[in-house]
């Protein structure tokens, strides 16, 4: 019985560092093309880095299920590389002109350069995992794109709009959470692990994503611009209303609903302030009912995988939910 202890992030990074660093090397390599300006743009958002928590869990994944392929190294980029290509289309989409602290891509080479080298990453992503031979993987990778352009149009079409928590999970459960459950199943896909297990991997991914996105969304209103790396309230000045801001609508009077309508048409603070919709949110407890709600499909992600045999990556999946709870950015 190992004795493995998770105390700390490094403790778990440590478990796999060798295999994201190699991760790390197999996305460079994938991104390179006789294209100049593919080359560079994926270089610069490599250098951009991220918490690559999505590779992540396709190691933790395949490691729990005892899996040692090389496939995990390549399917990590292969998720990492969609990913990133998500990222690339999300920041054109929303004019977005930063990205982690730093000019996004499209502020550096123009959208008409940045959608194409998307473009290319996505279908890079795919020719590298056609290499593993496996429809599974495939199967998983089609549905996952599938799943993440049709929120984003999906979401395309309530800027600027109110709706409520049912059509808000749905939107973050296809941006963004089914990523992090498809990471989780394509670690059970490599190690051919049967159904039951798939399925319960799948759901700590499910609800892990929510999780993630939720906090990430709280952020947004709430953290400091330095260290969130972009314009705080950015979903706010593009008319997206995220779970804090919904609970507010909700139970909010009459001229606190106005201003906060006022501030998703404009997609602005000119006529209503951040520190007034703040105020509004914390004159509720929206903000900690977000992150109540945040904790609680965390600890619905720890649940999920109590059929998973004891081992090192076990445990350090029981700790990622903390982490992705308790971070500042």
């Amino acid at each position: 019985m190992s004795t493995f202890s998770i105390a700390a992030a490094t403790a778990v990074f440590d478990l796999v560092r060798d295999d994201l660093a190699a991760i790390e090397s197999e996305f460079e390599i994938q991104s390179r093309s006789p294209v100049e300006v593919v080359t560079d743009i994926a270089r610069y958002l490599i250098a951009g880095g991220g918490k690559r928590i999505r590779p992540l869990l396709l190691l933790l994944s395949a490691k729990a299920l005892g899996c040692e392929s090389e496939a995990r190294i390549r399917l990590g980029a292969v998720v990492e590389m969609l990913h990133t290509a998500t990222l690339v289309h999300d920041d054109i989409i929303d004019e977005a002109s930063t990205r982690r602290g730093r000019p996004s891509s499209n502020t550096a080479w123009g959208n008409a350069k940045c959608v194409l080298a998307g473009d290319w990453l996505y279908m890079q992503s795919f020719q590298t995992a056609l290499a593993e031979r496996n429809f599974r993987i495939l199967d998983l990778l089609i549905s996952l794109t599938q799943e993440m352009v049709e929120g984003e149009l999906l979401q395309m079409q309530k800027l600027g709009h109110l709706i409520n928590e049912e059509e808000y999970f749905d939107l973050i459960y296809r941006k963004t959470a089914f990523l992090f459950k498809v990471s989780m199943q394509l670690g059970a896909a490599i190690a051919k692990a049967p159904d039951s297990l798939d399925e319960a991997l799948g759901e700590y991914g499910r609800n892990l994503g929510l999780a993630f996105q939720i906090v990430d969304d709280v952020l947004d209103l709430t953290a400091d611009e330095t260290v969130l790396g972009k314009p705080v309230a950015s979903d706010l000045r593009e008319g997206k209303a995220t779970l804090a801001v919904i609970h507010a609508l909700e139970r909010g009077t009459g001229a606190e609903r106005e201003a906060i309508r006022t501030v998703l048409a404009d997609r602005s603070f000119t006529r209503v302030s951040h520190a007034e919709i703040l105020a509004i949110l914390k004159n509720y407890g929206s903000l900690d009912y977000a992150m109540d709600t945040a904790c609680a499909y965390a600890e619905a992600a720890r649940l999920s995988i109590a059929a998973l045999p004891d081992s090192d990556a076990k445990r350090a999946l029981l700790w990622v939910p903390g982490y992705v709870t308790s971070r500042d950015h």
